[in-house]
């Protein structure tokens, strides 16, 4: 779990989703989305802003079992006209937050994310990473700029590692490869001390923890475009970070944590 504040991810969720809204706004919206090729700029947005509304249904409920869709109130925009997807996305946006502060950060609630994860403090990080990730999106597809909080940085890497060992845990087809004892994956922030990961294949599952040591492969750069790669917005190969080692190492990983 996160040590980060639950009002700063609460915050996050609208300052992220107002940059996303700038990038969008007046960009062509059928363009294709650089980073998630399968999707258009609008794609994207209300991808997004149907995540935070479904969000919102789930902590303004108290909903105790899954909400589905078919069950969320303007779940998508009404119409094609930008102006009214931008104001349907900030919409969402502070209602989710509005429910979230409401809440608190202790309030039970449904989860896809087992045991200890059933509570609104679950669903404020998951929007705030979730937001930040789209931002991204948004900002490399319109080419406008991006930067993210170190703190943010490093917590958005920590939530994916639990997020793909919780994967590998239940049985995912692709996070069970992950592991086989040997190898290591040393990610390093060149701009933020302390920031580095080491993480080990164990025989039945992969671990993690905050250290500098030597690895089968080293991922070096910023800590916003280590992130970034490790989130798979940025490729192992670009000019703004460094492979060192066994970089089909690297590939093995980014290949098996596509879910989500």
């Amino acid at each position: 779990m996160s040590s980060l504040p639950y009002d700063l991810f609460c915050d996050e969720i609208i300052d992220r989703t107002d940059a996303l809204r700038m990038a969008v706004r007046g960009a062509d919206l059928g363009a294709t989305v650089v980073t998630c090729p399968d999707w258009t700029l609008r794609d994207l947005a209300v991808h997004l802003g149907g995540a935070h509304r479904w969000v919102n249904e789930i902590v303004r409920t108290r909903a105790v079992e899954e909400v589905m869709d078919r069950q969320v109130p303007e779940f998508t925009p009404g119409g094609d006209d930008p102006a009214v997807l931008d104001a349907w996305l900030a919409d969402g946006a502070a209602k989710t937050v509005e429910a979230l502060r409401a809440a608190g950060p202790d309030q039970e609630v449904w989860s896809w994310a087992g045991e200890g994860k059933q509570n609104t403090g679950f669903w404020a990080r998951r929007m705030a990473h979730e937001t930040i990730v789209h931002q991204a999106d948004a900002a490399l597809t319109a080419k406008t700029g991006y930067e993210v909080a170190p703190e943010l940085a490093a917590d958005t890497i920590e939530e994916w590692l639990e997020i793909v060992a919780f994967a590998q845990a239940g049985g995912d087809s692709q996070a069970a490869e992950l592991c086989g004892g040997g190898r290591s994956i040393h990610l390093h922030a060149t701009d933020v001390p302390d920031a580095e990961w080491l993480i080990e294949f164990g025989e039945d599952a992969f671990t993690w923890r905050r250290t500098h040591e030597k690895a089968t492969v080293a991922l070096r750069g910023s800590l916003t475009d280590i992130m970034l790669v490790f989130n798979r917005r940025l490729a192992p190969d670009s000019n703004r970070v460094e492979v060192l080692g066994d970089a089909h190492l690297l590939d093995f990983w980014l290949e098996r944590t596509t879910f989500g």
